[in-house]
């Protein structure tokens, strides 16, 4: 696994083996040890070498050291992520930062949190191509994680992560991957108020009466020590700063500038010492200043582990699946609410849709945009699920293996398993957490969905094979995170090129098969730039600020 940051440049510590004329002179600059009779007694009698002689070694001690960086920065094998100069790292190594602050920080995120077990591939010598080229992973191109933060953040975080006298405390709401992305944008708030963050508070979740707080579902203490040396987390407000009333900020507009964040708090803030924001899905910019990128890649993949019982069961259960050969990952959404929200029919029959329409009207407030729309509209217009019959098409289209183990993300589908019987009727081998799981093991997160999807994320990054029936947190945060830890195989399905196809009763199968290999080619997992796409989250697309890439890949795109 490639390291994710990279080691602060430092003059008197390099990346590459020092000369050995560097060692030869340091016999002659080394002075005597104090233990040493000699210098306790005699070191007035000393002889020191002629003046010519230490600028002949000084001179040849230079010479080959600089041989030595300039072969080692030569090296194909060498790291071109480090975007910071080399003129700068004597200013940073003079300023005022706390290096052993950041180089803890900097080891304790030096890989991801989430590490996935490792592709299986296709490899039997009976299947077919089609099959061995589903299981094919995409090309990473040479990106790797890198994090490397300027001279001028370093300087900031260090005065921030020691702040005392302003605190941000943050309300997330919504299920796991709703509540990481405010999380995220949570700390990097912090930052461009430069104040300390209190541990996130975890809403209680309307739609399914989910209590869970944040210890419930990530790790505090990890959380804290991988952000030590960006932001100051504590784990409740101090005495000096609790208050029987506070007003609570939740109108906040949507993509609102680190500009727009000072002007509007920063002033509040530093007269009472205390901020609270509610309702930040979304609201914080997309495109940033690089090094909050950068912040945002660290929290979202370095800080935010998972509680330790969710994530020693989720990695039992993705070792189940794992050592039975490759298997696929499907987040299917399914669930009654998916079906209320996005105005769209089940395609269970009448009966169902009938329930879900009423369910909308006495809920008008679930469902989302383009209220214009028909249902066929919405649905060209790849605004609704690919239900079970839909995904398992478009499978066997993109040649998967009929006998392919598939594990089902997501939460109970409105329909029970009539919803599921056209996919198991193509694809048997179907599993759930709940089926996978010992009995028991699934006892103490009963009611608990935010801790169950968890669950269902650590399983599915490990997965060779990832497709998510629709849009949303969960695909994006897949989509990213399986970009960082090495470009594992994603498949987001082109519904507005694909369904039109499916419905024209004239395509076979055999063209529909070809086509649709053809619409996913490019979009199985393979590095794409966030760099020109303003609507692009860097959660989900990490290339080029959170990814470099590695010098060898770089210099062969040049023939």
């Amino acid at each position: 696994m490639a390291k994710s940051m990279r080691t602060i440049k430092n003059p008197f510590f390099t990346s590459h083996p020092p000369s050995p004329f560097f060692h030869f002179s340091l016999l002659f600059f080394t002075p005597p040890k104090k233990s040493s009779p000699r210098y306790l007694n005699h070191h007035h009698q000393t002889r020191c070498p002629a003046p010519q002689f230490f600028l002949l070694l000084i001179a040849l001690s230079l010479l080959f050291s600089g041989v030595s960086f300039l072969t080692s920065s030569l090296d194909p094998g060498s790291s071109t992520c480090v975007s910071t100069s080399s003129t700068s790292s004597l200013k940073f190594f003079i300023s005022d930062v706390d290096h052993r602050q950041i180089l803890t920080s900097l080891a304790v995120s030096s890989a991801p949190t989430l590490i996935p077990l490792p592709v299986r591939g296709g490899h039997s010598g009976n299947m077919t191509e089609e099959e061995r080229e589903f299981w094919k992973q995409p090309n990473g191109e040479g990106y790797e994680p890198c994090l490397d933060f300027s001279l001028g953040y370093r300087k900031k975080s260090a005065r921030v992560s020691k702040e005392k006298k302003r605190f941000l405390v943050v309300v997330v709401s919504g299920g796991l991957n709703q509540q990481r992305n405010q999380i995220v944008d949570a700390v990097v708030i912090a930052m461009i108020l430069e104040a300390a963050l209190v541990v996130p508070v975890l809403q209680v979740n309307r739609v399914w009466g989910d209590e869970s707080e944040f210890s419930d579902i990530f790790d505090v203490e990890h959380f804290k020590k991988t952000l030590r040396a960006d932001v100051r987390i504590v784990s409740s407000l101090p005495s000096t700063h609790l208050m029987s009333r506070q007003i609570i900020e939740n109108q906040i507009p949507w993509d609102v500038s680190p500009v727009w964040i000072r002007a509007k708090y920063f002033k509040q803030l530093n007269e009472e010492g205390l901020l609270v924001l509610k309702g930040l899905d979304s609201r914080l910019a997309k495109n940033l200043p690089p090094d909050l990128q950068k912040l945002r890649c660290k929290v979202a993949f370095h800080a935010l582990r998972f509680a330790a019982p969710i994530e020693n069961l989720g990695n039992k259960l993705a070792r189940r699946m794992w050592i039975e050969g490759p298997y696929i990952a499907l987040h299917l959404r399914l669930e009654k609410d998916v079906w209320v929200r996005t105005g769209c029919l089940t395609g269970l029959g009448s009966e169902f849709d009938r329930i879900i329409a009423e369910t909308r009207m006495t809920q008008p407030g679930y469902l989302t945009g383009r209220l214009n729309m028909t249902y066929t509209e919405r649905r060209l217009a790849g605004f609704c699920p690919l239900n079970a019959y839909e995904i398992a098409r478009l499978l066997k289209a993109l040649g998967a293996p009929r006998n392919a183990s598939i594990y089902i993300a997501g939460g109970e589908p409105f329909g029970g398993s009539r919803a599921l019987e056209p996919l198991a009727k193509e694809f048997s081998n179907l599993v759930t957490k709940e089926t996978l799981a010992h009995k028991d093991e699934l006892l103490p997160y009963t009611n608990r969905s935010s801790a169950l999807a968890a669950i269902d994320y650590i399983v599915s990054l490990s997965s060779d094979v990832f497709l998510p029936s629709h849009g949303g947190n969960m695909a994006k945060a897949m989509q990213g995170n399986r970009a960082y830890v090495g470009h594992r195989k994603f498949i987001m399905p082109n519904k507005r090129l694909m369904l039109p196809l499916m419905e024209n009763s004239s395509v076979s199968e055999s063209e529909f098969s070809l086509v649709t290999r053809k619409l996913h080619g490019k979009t199985q997992g393979y590095p794409e730039s966030r760099r020109g796409r303003r609507d692009r989250d860097v959660i989900a697309y990490p290339v080029p600020e959170c990814m470099c890439r590695h010098r060898k890949h770089r210099a062969a795109s040049f023939f």
